[in-house]
């Protein structure tokens, strides 16, 4: 390794720090490099994402009940934004 970092943290985290070393059969050190790598990865793609990819996921996940609702989502909207006034 070419850096070493020394930190403190809480007791709780530490005992959850130590169970995930055993339970993975890994030195805690590995476990912290991976959860940091894990984590600074998610930070770069996440500056990198468009706002469609956050929500990409709830995209088709309600039904609607609405059978033209493709077709027609305009005139829904439309219609729903003049009772609202």
């Amino acid at each position: 390794m070419e850096r070493q970092l020394t930190l403190r943290m809480p007791a709780n985290l530490a005992t959850k720090l130590d169970r995930a070393a055993r339970d993975t059969r890994r030195k805690r050190s590995e476990v912290v490099r991976l959860a940091l790598e894990q984590f600074l990865g998610e930070v770069d793609t996440k500056a990198e994402r468009r706002p469609i990819d956050l929500v990409r996921d709830l995209l088709g996940s309600v039904e609607s009940g609405v059978p033209d609702l493709g077709q027609r989502h305009r005139d829904y909207l439309l219609r729903r934004l003049r009772r609202a006034h």
